[in-house]
């Protein structure tokens, strides 16, 4: 299995989904799952699960994020407002951040 780099995508980054049956939808990143290369997008590949009743939930049919493949998603540079690939630039003081490939603004702020 090819390794993607999660780093490269931090939770609280909008992004835009660009393959499968949620193409286009865009949407904050809940939580990154490291080790299996994925991410849950907040209200995007929504999924039924029966859950059984315990004493502090009533149980029923809960709607929930599904994780996407970390490959499928693309971060939305705030200049451009546009999916973008993301790559990383060096300061004087050594500090790396993040940068837009497409404008060259940088992400972290």
């Amino acid at each position: 299995m090819a390794k993607h780099d999660t780093g490269k995508i931090k939770k609280g980054d909008t992004v835009t989904v660009l393959t499968g049956k949620n193409s286009g939808k865009e949407g904050q990143v809940i939580r990154i799952l490291g080790k299996k290369d994925r991410v849950l997008v907040e209200r995007v590949n929504m999924v039924k699960k029966h859950q059984k009743p315990t004493q502090t939930s009533q149980g029923g049919i809960v709607e929930k994020e599904a994780s996407i493949d970390a490959s499928n998603v693309a971060l939305v540079c705030p200049k451009c407002k546009k999916g973008s690939r993301v790559g990383y630039k060096f300061h004087d003081d050594g500090k790396k951040v993040r940068v837009c490939r497409r404008c060259g603004e940088e992400l972290d702020t």
